[in-house]
C-alpha cells in the first residue's frame, strides 16, 4: 500500500519552475512533520524542505529562496513549488514523514520518488 504518493517530476529548462505533490492520508498528515529530501546520482539523499505544525518552515541553504513548501490541509496533500531551478537541482525528489527536526534514518514513511531534470 503506497502511503505517500508522489507526483509533478520532469523535464524543465534552466531558470523553469515545477511543483511537486505528495498525497498521504489523514493520519500520516496529521501526526508527521513533512518533508522532502533529494538524491542526485553518485551522492547521498539529502534534506530540502520541511513544514510542520503551525505551518512553520524550514529549508536547505541550497534551495532557500527558490522552493517553498506548503501544505493543503482539507487534501491532505503537501506541495514543493520550486522556482528559478538550475542543473543543480536534478535528483530524484521524495516525499517523508517523519518527527520534527528528523533525519533521513528517521522517517517513518517515504514516496517512491520523482525525477526531477534540469536540462537545456
Amino acid at each position: 500500500q503506497v502511503q505517500l504518493a508522489e507526483s509533478g517530476g520532469g523535464l524543465v529548462q534552466p531558470g523553469g519552475s515545477l511543483r511537486l505533490s505528495c498525497a498521504t492520508s489523514l493520519k500520516i498528515f496529521s501526526t508527521n512533520a513533512m518533508y522532502w529530501y533529494r538524491q542526485a546520482p553518485g551522492k547521498q539523499r539529502e534534506f530540502v524542505a520541511v513544514i510542520w505544525r503551525g505551518d512553520s518552515t524550514k529549508y536547505a541553504d541550497s534551495v532557500k529562496g527558490r522552493f517553498t513548501i506548503y501544505r493543503d490541509n482539507a487534501e491532505n496533500t503537501v506541495y514543493l513549488q520550486m522556482n528559478s531551478l538550475n542543473p543543480e537541482d536534478t535528483a530524484v525528489y521524495y516525499c517523508a514523514a517523519g518527527p520534527f527536526r528528523g533525519t533521513v534514518r528517521s522517517m517513518n514513511y517515504w514516496g517512491q520518488g520523482t525525477q526531477v531534470t534540469v536540462s537545456s
